[in-house]
């Protein structure tokens, strides 16, 4: 007999409340070398046990952005990452756990996404520890779409966060103490700028439905992480034209003049094929030489994701000596490696 209810979407779960751990339980077999997962906690934790003496990294927030951030746990990026549920802040214990097992004596950075709830948790953990491990917080607000929205207060951390995790995560491996890698996570988050967009809402796994409805010919432009909307919807458009919308934002915001050079990030949502990101990425190359800003470092791929969500962000960081030296210094993770 026909129905007018909703039909589910078709996901890979056994069962929905176990869709985390057994996603991090595969983490942990598939690369053991890199990783191994506290299962009591839902937290990422670097092969080998902390560094003495090395600051560590601690970042986390919730599933269905990977590669994000577990995925970025090993050599010259994190120590550990802290996993809540689809699109649901972890909670303080989880990022105590995190950061008493990857303290090394040094310090802890928590690097954390400009969402309410992350936020607060994060800061609710360093309190707990407050007195025995000195950490640091920086919080990452690289979106440049939309100024406060339903997640936030203030400008999202998106694309960003994993060039900082990079970074910072490189500063660190070579011997920084805490106060110079905090900064060169500031210096980061600083230079960078962000802006997405989506071809499809993303499907979370307990509702079984879409997020939200966007017929087929459009497009929701300045998209955050969670199927949150953007700044608007728009008739669907040829690459280059959409890539000149997410462009011309991030270029003005960050001021960036003829002759200046940049790492330049198309991140793919979770659903948009390489060859489409190739595409794009060539037409926001297009954009850059036009107006003289040379591209010195590239990063392409599914890095920080929306469930199946279609569509992608691009990412522009203000480059110079010193973070050029550190984007390519060695880092091998699971998601994240070369030079190792």
């Amino acid at each position: 007999m026909a129905t007018n209810a909703p039909s589910r979407m078709k996901k890979l779960v056994n069962d929905v409340a176990n869709l985390v751990p057994e996603s991090l339980a595969g983490l942990g077999r598939a690369h053991p070398d890199i990783v191994r997962i506290d299962a009591a906690n839902l937290v990422v934790l670097r092969a080998g046990g902390p560094k003495p003496g090395k600051v560590a990294l601690v970042s986390g927030g919730g599933s269905g952005h990977e590669p994000l951030h577990g995925g970025f746990v090993g050599l010259g990026m994190l120590d550990a990452a802290c996993a809540g549920h689809v699109f649901t802040s972890p909670v303080p214990d989880q990022m105590e756990a995190a950061t008493r097992a990857v303290d090394g004596g040094a310090g802890v950075l928590h690097i954390v996404k400009n969402y309410t709830g992350d936020v607060l948790n994060f800061q609710l953990s360093a309190e707990l520890v407050a007195g025995e491990i000195e950490v640091a917080t920086v919080v990452t607000n690289d979106d440049v779409a939309v100024q406060d929205s339903l997640y936030t207060a203030g400008r999202r951390g998106v694309g960003g966060t994993v060039l900082v995790e990079k970074i910072a995560g490189a500063k660190a491996e070579a011997g920084a103490s805490l106060a110079d890698v905090t900064a060169t996570a500031v210096k980061v988050n600083a230079g960078a700028r962000s802006m997405g967009m989506a071809l499809t809402s993303c499907i979370v796994p307990a509702a079984g439905t879409p997020t939200f409805d966007l017929p087929d010919d459009e497009m929701e432009i300045g998209i955050g992480i969670h199927g949150e909307p953007g700044r608007r919807r728009e008739k669907l458009a040829p690459a280059d034209d959409i890539a000149r919308m997410l462009v011309e934002p991030i270029v003005s915001d960050l001021g960036l003049e003829r002759g200046e050079r940049v790492l330049a990030f198309v991140n793919g949502m979770g659903g948009t094929p390489l060859i489409e990101l190739y595409l794009a990425y060539n037409s926001v190359a297009k954009i850059l030489d036009e107006k003289g800003i040379g591209i010195t470092r590239s990063l392409v791929g599914n890095y920080i994701t929306s469930l199946e969500m279609a569509g992608f962000s691009v990412t522009l960081l203000r480059l110079d000596d010193e973070l050029t030296s550190l984007w390519d210094a060695p880092v091998h993770t699971a998601a994240l490696r070369w030079g190792a």
